[in-house]
């Protein structure tokens, strides 16, 4: 067995061992089809306001530009898929944020993952994302053999659906490269692009921002829903699950067994009139670990009027 053999089987034992549910490997590359699609996709102005989309763009295509002498990215799947799930007619929320913030759990999984690595191979210059720096996470985890993007933009496992996190650390170690993930199980369903409410799912893998429920309720921040949404959010008062719920793939979704993604009980119970009660104080005493306090209680707070008219 060559180094680069041995120290692929080191961290994927190290990746299994923190509870990651698949690690895949794949050569530092310059990502240029995605960059020509990133380019395209904001030109069109379909981030809306997220402008930050707009930033560090060669990070986001090279890897290199993120950690010197990179030559490897690993990349990681926590599955999240509650075990619970809300009771009827309460005001939605997207599965991922029921319990804690995921940025603090897997972050915190990084650490220890870099570490282990280090423990074990030797000094590794080495970075992990979250869902926090211009990392295109989907294209690499289809680089590195973990399932293919669906047509509602979702990585989907053929085993085990979409509902996961998705993290990324790259590595300047050579290591051993799994296969690209090449198929495309999609077939002819348009199950997600029929039924998303505000038909922000287009043709070719194409996902408008600007029109998503999840942009408008998390990150349209100090200002108004526009009035020509209104009546399309089918109850979701924080992100969408639509597309996830109505993909035939996700059949196969098995809880997660990570205890920080228990979900709060307050997210599964709250009625509209818990929601409308709830005081600002009381709001950062229940969500101060949730994934909710992005939108912050004002945010909540709008969301919640805008589901109601």
């Amino acid at each position: 067995m060559d180094k680069g053999d041995e120290y692929t089987q080191i961290i994927k034992q190290a990746a299994s061992k923190l509870g990651f549910d698949y690690c895949g490997i794949a050569k530092a590359v310059i990502l240029t089809e995605d960059a020509s699609r990133l380019e395209s996709w904001l030109n069109k102005g379909m981030h809306g306001t997220m402008q930050y989309m707009e930033n560090h763009f060669d990070m986001r295509i090279d890897p290199t530009k993120l950690v010197p002498g990179a030559k490897s990215v690993i990349t990681l799947l926590l599955n999240y898929f509650p075990s619970q799930q809300q009771n009827e007619a309460v005001p939605k929320i997207a599965r991922y944020a029921f319990g804690k913030d995921y940025h603090e759990v897997i972050r915190e999984k990084l650490k220890c993952f870099l570490s282990d690595i280090k423990s074990s191979i030797g000094e590794v210059n080495g970075r992990g994302f979250v869902d926090s720096a211009p990392v295109l996470e989907r294209s690499w985890a289809q680089r590195t053999g973990l399932g293919w993007i669906g047509k509602n933009g979702n990585l989907i496992n053929k085993n085990s659906g979409s509902y996961f996190f998705i993290a990324t650390l790259v590595v300047d170690l050579e290591l051993a490269y799994d296969d690209p993930y090449t198929k495309d199980y999609c077939g002819s369903c348009t199950r997600c692009i029929d039924h998303c409410p505000t038909d922000a799912i287009l043709p070719d893998k194409v996902i408008d921002g600007s029109k998503c429920i999840s942009y408008f309720t998390i990150e349209l921040k100090n200002a108004l829903i526009p009035d020509k949404m209104k009546g399309l959010f089918d109850n979701w008062m924080f992100g969408c699950d639509t597309c996830q719920e109505v993909c035939p793939w996700n059949r196969f979704s098995k809880p997660t067994t990570e205890i920080n993604f228990t979900p709060i009980p307050a997210i599964l119970n709250f009625t509209k009139n818990d929601w409308e009660e709830l005081t600002e104080e009381n709001f950062k005493l229940v969500f101060k670990n949730s994934p909710l306090k992005r939108s912050k209680f004002n945010g909540i707070k709008r969301n919640l009027h805008f589901i109601k008219q």
